[in-house]
């Protein structure tokens, strides 16, 4: 397995008196996608948000590259090379698809080139260098998804926590958003995600994580998830493996 990027070690978190996550202990392969599953309320966002540090951890480790990051702010996350592209819709839809992307670099350090990051951005995303001038409120679903992602790429994190960024997306929209993190994979930035379409995301990933009442039942290659019968039946309503080529 590649290198790991980021470890949890026997994480502790949750809302108020209640404990979602109960010791969860998981790894994180550099330069791969890492698709984390498993029913509802087992605990996929509440692990990333304590991760990016929204949500305190009251117990145990997030080590990022070898050094402890447990509980810090995110703009210190930020600044070590992670970004966090949360679930549902947040860009500012009055605001152009330029000023939106513009808004990604707020806490880059001095000397950040702007300007090249921007190029770089509207590169990779054909669609917002169409669209720079009009009001992000004017895009379609799919292309809030890639301004949000865009913009969470300008300072070149090293890692990215997605959570769910293919609801409400036709099916066109969802194959070009995987072949968008398959291109981020394959160009060095690693992949953590959540998806609720969980067969269409371990296909196009490298591992996955099972999550189940906030522990981690199994960790292993997306392929041999995708094959497992048991998983299929216990977290995807069955018929997983016959997805798999």
């Amino acid at each position: 397995m590649a290198t790991d990027i980021l470890t949890l070690e026997e994480v502790v978190a949750g809302y108020g008196k209640m404990t979602i996550l109960h010791g969860t202990t998981c790894s994180v392969a550099r330069g791969a996608i890492t698709t984390v599953i498993g029913p509802n309320g087992a605990g996929k966002s509440t692990m990333f948000k304590t991760v990016f540090g929204m949500l305190p951890a009251r117990s145990g480790r997030i080590l990022f590259e070898g050094a402890e990051i447990t509980n810090l702010a995110p703009r210190e996350l930020l600044a070590r090379g992670i970004s966090y592209v949360p679930q549902g819709r947040n860009i500012f839809p009055e605001l152009s698809v330029r000023h939106n992307l513009e808004l990604g670099a707020v806490m880059a350090p001095a000397g950040f080139d702007l300007g090249g990051r921007m190029e770089a951005a509207m590169a990779r995303f054909p669609v917002l260098r169409r669209k720079a001038n009009s009001q992000a409120s004017t895009l379609s679903g799919g292309e809030q998804k890639m301004l949000e992602i865009a913009r969470s790429l300008l300072l070149e994190p090293k890692l990215i926590l997605i959570d769910e960024p293919s609801i409400g997306l036709s099916p066109i929209m969802v194959n070009e958003l995987f072949a968008i993190l398959t291109e981020m994979r394959d160009r060095g930035t690693t992949v953590l995600l959540i998806e609720q379409n969980a067969k269409r995301a371990l296909e196009s990933s490298d591992y996955g994580i099972v999550l189940e009442l906030g522990r981690t039942r199994i960790a292993d290659t997306a392929r041999n998830i995708l094959s497992d019968p048991r998983i299929g039946q216990l977290f995807l309503g069955g018929g997983l493996q016959e997805r798999v080529a």
